[in-house]
């Protein structure tokens, strides 16, 4: 008897290549491995009647109450700023009314280099919110690895890419151990090679309110904020650090939640000019966008940003 090729006869052709050579061919030009590299496609939700039904701003996580027709403007703004910078914009474009939360895109996925990880927030205000940004990648064709389960919460402003065999994953108020515990082995079954756990202090709600990365070579920290653990490993592999000087600057103008373009140049928040400051001292190119009403719901420009495609830096 001779096998035909559906039974692995002569005519077989068995896949070999990993997951990541194959992505463009067959998912799309998708995949995150760094903070800073070029950056190509972003995942948005542009927020919508639900601003017009809060009552109650703290009771649904958010700074003060806002204005949501200038929110809407600004968020407008912020996309057409990333389109002049030849970055393509996508949108997460169904939600629930419920809501308002779900303009902090980051929070709810973490693209890696062969898909995304879809999140499971942490606060029953915000619980739901995944399944729209699992309905819009799975529209643009984004391979999605996993969808955190069972008790775990992650959200994935709590994961930053330092390299492609590099990140930081950290636990706290969003992200609890079962949640990071199943994105490590993700991010094990992958081929990540370092993973390093780091706690946040109490008070804290994300990492990436404590860490950016405006280039390869350069990291922006917050003095008795940011874990040690995450800049110690940083300065034995040679990256050198920014310093938060001015606390009232980085809680309110946000000058921390920007977003790398590519190496060493940013798009930041209007505001905070201490801070740009000393990025420019250190050869960053700062573009500037105003978002004080959205910072107002609790979040910059990092936050509102689902990244789907960067280069390698």
């Amino acid at each position: 008897m001779v096998l035909s090729a559906a039974y692995g006869g002569a005519k077989w052709s068995g896949r070999d290549a990993p997951m990541r050579e194959e992505m463009a061919a067959c998912w799309g030009d998708w995949g995150v491995s760094s903070e800073c590299g070029k950056l190509r496609a972003v995942l948005l939700h542009r927020p919508g009647p639900e601003l017009d039904e809060i009552d109650d701003c703290d009771a649904v996580q958010m700074r003060a109450d806002l204005q949501p027709d200038v929110a809407r403007r600004q968020h407008d703004a912020l996309a057409e700023a990333f389109r002049a910078h030849g970055v393509e914009v996508h949108y997460v474009e169904h939600g629930r009314i419920d809501k308002p939360n779900a303009l902090f895109v980051r929070d709810l996925m973490v693209m890696t280099p062969e898909g995304a990880i879809v999140a499971r927030p942490a606060s029953t205000v915000r619980a739901g919110e995944e399944r729209f940004v699992a309905e819009a990648l799975a529209q643009l064709g984004v391979p999605i690895l996993m969808t955190v389960h069972g008790h775990g919460t992650f959200e994935g402003a709590d994961l930053s890419w330092v390299d492609r065999d590099l990140c930081f994953l950290a636990e706290g108020l969003r992200t609890n151990t079962d949640g990071a515990d199943q994105v490590e082995r993700m991010l094990r079954e992958i081929g990540i090679k370092e993973v390093v756990r780091v706690g946040l202090p109490y008070g804290a709600m994300h990492l990436d309110g404590l860490l950016n990365f405006p280039s390869g070579d350069l990291a922006v920290v917050w003095p008795r904020r940011t874990p040690h653990k995450v800049v110690q490993t940083l300065q034995e592999r040679g990256v050198g650090v920014i310093e938060v000087t001015d606390e009232r600057e980085a809680h309110t103008s946000l000058p921390m939640n920007f977003v790398a373009l590519e190496p060493g140049t940013i798009l930041m928040p209007a505001g905070g000019d201490t801070m740009r400051a000393a990025y420019e001292a250190a050869g960053i190119t700062c573009h500037c966008v105003d978002v004080d009403e959205l910072i107002k719901a609790g979040g910059g420009i990092h936050c509102m940003t689902g990244f789907l495609k960067r280069d390698e830096p």
